[in-house]
């Protein structure tokens, strides 16, 4: 008997191990301390994958301290735009914050929205070889994560002209890549995958599918979703939140990012459970969003929580977290596994209060940078001075929240026969 509970602890062991298999492979590029600005233009302006990324590190390292900084201006180009000359946008927009990481995306203004123009391109390569040579310069150890255009969308829509603008913006692409290469950068493909799953989106549901990106220019939710997928697949993200297999027969149990406590099986089976992180939270009331994830591999690459029961005796089971329904399953489901990230949990509740904040504090950012800083930049005086001060400490404290809203607590697991 000792035996054959040893066997089955080191085969829990051995599948709990598995199911973290290729999240750990690759260290994740963002560090406990770094500092990370986001650099673009109106893609970037929207908030939309910057604050999707953001919450994603804020909830899969809690206790990595990390600050976040969206720094797009609408209609930018390499060579600046509405905020001022390119120059004076990375002083104050980008420098002033003295970033770790910087990520820049720049090209859907520059290509000029029609067909592919040498001495165009030549602008933009010659400006934006400028900004990582002024930010390599000024901040020395800085590590840039290079963007590639994020697409026009020539997939919903039927090019007005041949080949289409994306196919230009691909050509502005390589010429990212190569960069990066050259120089030595990180680099992100927001355009590949985001045409990926507009194809399987369309396809699937043509009408909705024009909603991703509305305008073909800017993505809605669901578009942005997949571009924060890229740019974090590119950093390493981990797929997994947690991974605990429980066997109900030798009542073991085991775990990765997680601890298992107070395991009781009779009829039911419950446990204790404390996860090391929440899941990223994602908004499938939304359609779009929801059409997004589907046509994406969005959940396999980014959003793993498994949870494995077996040795299990009844056909079918209730899962309950804190007395809140989870879902019913039957026993072959939960001997193979389910995603909790997918599923409404307190865990994915709590999740999205962190979203709330993330989009809190960014927007309070904005309005300091937009409505009081600029406007007012060409005639400071001593009290804008402490009306921005009084703002940044403002927002310092619904980042405080953010952090302590994202620390996991501890959930009462049952699983009961029926259902």
């Amino acid at each position: 008997m000792r035996v054959r509970v040893r066997a089955a602890v080191a085969a829990l062991v051995l599948a709990t191990l598995l199911a973290a298999l290729g999240s750990t492979a690759m260290a994740f590029e963002l560090r406990a301390g770094d500092r990370v600005v986001f650099y673009g233009d109106s893609i970037t302006d929207q908030r939309l994958y910057t604050t999707f990324v953001e919450t994603y590190v804020v909830t899969r390292f809690p206790r990595m301290r990390i600050t976040f900084t969206h720094s797009g201006w609408g209609g930018d180009r390499v060579t600046g735009g509405g905020g001022g000359p390119v120059d004076l946008r990375l002083a104050r927009d980008v420098l002033a914050y003295r970033p770790t990481m910087l990520t820049i995306m720049l090209g859907m203004n520059d290509a000029a929205y029609r067909a592919f123009d040498q001495g165009v391109f030549d602008t933009y390569a010659r400006g934006l070889e400028h900004i990582v040579e002024r930010a390599k310069a000024a901040l020395p150890g800085v590590r840039i994560t290079l963007i590639e255009p994020s697409p026009f969308d020539d997939v919903t829509r039927r090019p007005t002209w041949d080949p289409g603008y994306n196919a230009v913006l691909r050509r502005y692409g390589e010429f990212v890549a190569d960069l990066a290469r050259r120089d030595g950068l990180l680099l992100a493909d927001l355009n590949t995958p985001v045409v990926a799953m507009l194809e399987k989106a369309d396809a699937a549901d043509h009408e909705l599918a024009q909603k991703l990106i509305p305008d073909r220019v800017h993505p809605g939710p669901g578009g942005q979703l997949i571009m924060a997928e890229a740019l974090l697949k590119a950093w390493n993200a981990p797929a997994l939140v947690s991974s605990v297999t429980i066997d109900a027969e030798s009542r073991q149990s085991a775990s990765v990012g997680a601890r298992v406590t107070g395991l009781e099986v009779d009829d039911r089976v419950a446990w204790t459970q404390l996860d090391e992180a929440l899941p990223m939270p994602i908004n499938m009331q939304d359609p779009a969003v929801a059409l997004a994830v589907r046509s994406s591999d969005f959940v396999q690459a980014l959003n793993q929580q498994p949870l494995r029961v077996t040795g299990l005796r009844a056909s079918r089971y209730t899962l309950r977290i804190d007395d809140e329904a989870v879902g019913t399953f039957d026993r072959e489901e939960l001997d193979k596994g389910i995603n909790l990230a997918v599923r409404a949990t307190p865990m994915a509740r709590q999740a999205a209060a962190v979203h709330a904040l993330t989009l809190r504090h960014n927007d309070l950012h904005f309005t300091r940078w937009r409505a009081l800083q600029v406007p007012n930049q060409a005639a400071p005086s001593a009290a804008m001075r402490r009306a921005l001060e009084a703002i940044d400490a403002w927002e310092a404290d619904l980042v405080r929240q953010q952090r302590a809203a994202a620390q996991p607590v501890p959930h009462r697991y049952v699983l009961t026969p029926g259902g």
